[in-house]
């Protein structure tokens, strides 16, 4: 079936010296991998420079469901970037929001809303000169809500309380496991889930506040989504924002 979409690239992986493998979040399909010939002139249809970390795109193939490796008829940038790719600091988010977005959405099959709120978000950052600090935390934590794992809390915390995270909800006691925040950091989760991109200036976190924070957003995905890893991009992330 002919199928026409906008897409996120995800991650690009070399399959063999004539060909990559790119992964694709489609507004149309969700996930998808396609198999990517690496051109041999200029002139080439589909170039491979299309296939960095997080460009958008308009694509067009054939879509065989019970092909593991779908094959691209046409494929053009969609919104160039004019910042992301070349600050410094804004190239670090993109590394890190490609491979946090890889993991925690390779199996995902729910795609026109996610990849609005993914396309958006971007194209947000990129027109940013400044205050995106937090742009990331924002984005992670609302990004569960579109994969049905936003928290189950109320507008706060209720005093003594723990914030057990994978049942994703406050509790009266300790959970029999390790993903539980008590205290100031349990009472700070409902403050997280109201932050958005307009107000997050406002949330003043040190090095050390939001190097925890990703900490913490790294493992309630580990705790709720299969095969999420701890990720290595996290450690280049927390050399930028002071």
């Amino acid at each position: 079936m002919l199928t026409k979409s906008q897409a996120v690239v995800l991650r690009t992986i070399k399959y063999n010296d004539t060909s990559n493998v790119a992964v694709l979040f489609t507004a149309a399909e969700g996930a998808v991998s396609f198999l990517v010939r690496i051109p041999k002139t200029q002139r080439a249809g589909v170039k491979s420079k299309l296939f960095q970390p997080l460009t958008l795109l308009d694509i067009e193939w054939d879509h065989q469901p019970k092909r593991a490796l779908q094959r691209l008829r046409n494929c053009r940038c969609d919104r160039p970037y004019a910042t992301l790719p070349y600050e410094p600091a804004k190239a670090a988010v993109g590394l890190f929001l490609s491979e946090f977005l890889y993991y925690a959405l390779r199996q995902e099959r729910n795609g026109e809303p996610l990849h609005d709120y993914i396309a958006r978000s971007l194209q947000w950052l990129d027109l940013q000169r400044g205050g995106y600090a937090n742009f990331h935390l924002v984005f992670v934590i609302r990004l569960s809500h579109f994969l049905g794992l936003w928290p189950n809390v109320g507008r706060r915390a209720v005093p003594g309380q723990c914030f057990d995270m994978l049942a994703s909800c406050y509790s009266a006691t300790l959970p029999e496991h390790d993903g539980v925040l008590t205290g100031a950091e349990a009472a700070l989760v409902p403050s997280l889930l109201r932050m958005n991109y307009e107000t997050m200036h406002r949330f003043r976190f040190g090095r050390g506040e939001r190097q925890r924070v990703l900490d913490v957003v790294n493992t309630y995905y580990r705790l709720h989504v299969p095969g999420f890893p701890w990720l290595k991009s996290l450690a280049v992330l927390k050399e930028v924002f002071d």
